[in-house]
């Protein structure tokens, strides 16, 4: 497929003030240098830096920076042995594990490029992306690969590496997996399957190193395809370069002036890393800055503080939910949190309520950010300081420009202090929706993007978030798009027409709720109805309640005015 026009980027002659660099926190550099070369060189310099060091941990099981850096060399031979060349998209459908990060930079260290996947997802979603991109070559939990080798013939897989993830588990958790004990015979179902027809990962790790003089990707090379739900529910990969994600692991780092590269350095990956959010922060900022990742394939709060007591986080990315589970069960369990340095939270707002009692158990500072897949993702986040302001997104990252402007018309910005849709540049932000160009057009103005958010800049240039225009619902951090999960009810016989919205949430953010409209007098169990969605869509997708109403409220052309049915349902919810 053919890569989008570089829209980002595009020099104009707007250059709007940047009143937000007043209230960065202390040795918070106001803009950055560019940057160069490629992520290689993020792992390759914290191998020089601390060889010995650890760069991994999984279960207790480290890696060290030398260790990685071999494997990711050994890996890239297998893969350019199986045929992966500059270029080619390459999928990666796997769970935070070691075996992840080697994919990941094994890929890229051949000028490929990374698609990242959910291995949660449906065979149906998944088919989806991978019609998308094409990709030929595809590295899948073995827990899942048959997903992929039940693909249709046009979508066959040439090479597809399946892999164990318990082979990186310390030996005796993998030995405690075969005990003859129900719970353990339960673990080991969990996590693995027997595959058949496939390349074993270990056979790629297995390979001669790459050699030294095989050429690197350059800067502004196409590095990663990450999908974000789109309003349509089309799939729609942001193609993101080298520059980009070096460039916002750039920008992380100066956001946390007070964390010292190497050893000291601890982050938890408890978010997924095939969603940006956690891409970004659990795996090219951690390498960069030599830290001790620790993996963890889901989040398990019992598993994390386990890893508390001996190797607290330095830096912890997360989402509301799990700062709240994390905060019972240490109280719970009586651990403390103490020595938590700076979590910062994303993909929905952060409520003060939970801000202070987890600052209070951490002794550290609890802050929320904003980002867009678009945007490597992140694009803003309040000081790592006690002027931080509650309820805001925080400010601009060193080297982005925001404006708010008119929404009919993003030419024009709108006054001081009043509302308007968000649109930014920077060197974070993408080039384009990978084979879209019509669908990238739409989203640039002048070298803009139009992030589709409405937002309020106050005096001291922190961002607060009022709307959306999108109309994306964000669950437990991840977007939902509605137009999706109306399709997919609409597909059940009963139903003849579906209105899917956010509705608050004390734990998720928001909750996915549809209103559905069936023939006068037919009896419908909305429960199966969620049982049938379940089986088109990955689970946090599912609506958690259905109504069923007499009509939806419509405009004039017969399109379904999400905004009604959400007063609707929010007044429905509130008498019942």
């Amino acid at each position: 497929m053919s890569r989008p026009p570089a829209y980002a980027g595009r020099v104009t002659t707007f250059q709007p003030a940047r009143p937000w660099t007043a209230s960065y926190a202390a040795g918070v550099p106001e803009d950055l240098s560019p940057v160069s070369g490629s992520l290689m060189d993020i792992v390759a310099a914290s191998a020089r830096d601390y060889p010995n060091a650890p760069a991994l941990q999984f279960f207790g099981r480290e890696t060290s920076y030398a260790r990685l850096q071999e494997e990711i060399d050994r890996a890239a031979a297998g893969l350019r042995d199986l045929g992966v060349r500059a270029g080619d998209p390459v999928a990666i459908v796997l769970p935070n594990c070691p075996q992840h990060i080697v994919a990941f930079y094994a890929v890229l260290r051949l000028g490929a490029v990374v698609v990242e996947h959910n291995p949660l997802y449906t065979p149906r979603e998944l088919r989806k992306q991978f019609e998308d991109h094409g990709a030929k070559h595809a590295i899948v939990w073995n827990k899942v690969v048959s997903t992929v080798q039940e693909f249709p013939a046009d979508l066959e897989v040439t090479s597809l590496v399946s892999v164990d993830i318990t082979r990186a588990m310390p030996l005796a958790m993998r030995l405690a997996l075969h005990l003859p004990v129900a719970k353990a015979r339960e673990s080991r179902i969990a996590l693995t399957e027997r595959v058949r027809g496939t390349i074993p990962w270990e056979s790629l790790v297995s390979s001669a190193p790459l050699p030294a003089s095989h050429p690197m990707p350059a800067t502004d090379d196409l590095a990663i395809i990450q999908y974000t739900s789109g309003t349509t529910g089309t799939p729609k990969g942001a193609s993101l370069s080298h520059r980009n994600l070096l460039a916002n692991a750039a920008q992380a780092r100066a956001w946390v002036p007070s964390i010292q590269r190497g050893e000291g350095c601890v982050v938890y990956a408890v978010l997924p890393m095939f969603h940006a959010y956690g891409l970004t922060l659990c795996l090219t900022f951690a390498m960069s800055m030599g830290a001790r990742l620790v993996l963890f394939p889901k989040f398990d709060p019992d598993l994390v503080l386990d890893v508390v007591k001996k190797h607290p986080a330095t830096f912890l990315p997360l989402v509301p939910p799990i700062a709240d589970r994390l905060l019972a069960a240490a109280q719970a369990r009586g651990i403390p949190l103490a020595g938590t340095d700076i979590a910062i939270s994303g993909a929905m707002a952060l409520p003060h309520e939970l801000v202070v009692p987890f600052e209070k158990a951490t002794g550290g500072y609890l802050v929320e950010g904003y980002g867009l897949s678009e945007c490597s993702p992140v694009l803003m986040a309040n000081p790592v300081a006690e002027h931080r302001v509650p309820g805001t997104v925080g400010l601009p990252l060193p080297g982005t420009e925001c404006r708010v402007v008119d929404p009919e018309n993003p030419t024009v910005d709108v006054p001081a202090g009043s509302a308007g849709e968000l649109i930014v540049r920077g060197p974070q932000v993408f080039s384009g929706y990978y084979g879209k160009p019509e669908e990238t057009e739409a989203v640039f103005v002048d070298g803009w993007f139009r992030t589709g958010d409405i937002v309020t800049i106050d005096e001291a240039g922190f961002i607060r978030i009022v709307d959306r225009i999108k109309e994306l619902i964000i669950t437990g951090g991840f977007n939902v798009a509605p137009t999706e999960v109306e399709n997919a009810l609409r597909q059940h016989p009963l139903v003849g027409d579906a209105a899917v919205v956010g509705l608050p949430s004390d734990h998720f953010g928001e909750e996915v709720v549809a209103a559905i409209v069936v023939d006068a007098g037919t009896d419908v169990d909305v429960e199966a109805i969620r049982e049938f969605v379940r089986g088109i869509l990955t689970p946090y997708k599912v609506p958690r309640r259905v109504f069923v109403v007499d009509e939806l409220p419509k405009s004039l052309i017969g399109k379904v005015l999400r905004r009604q049915v959400k007063e609707k349902l929010v007044a429905l919810t509130t008498t019942s």
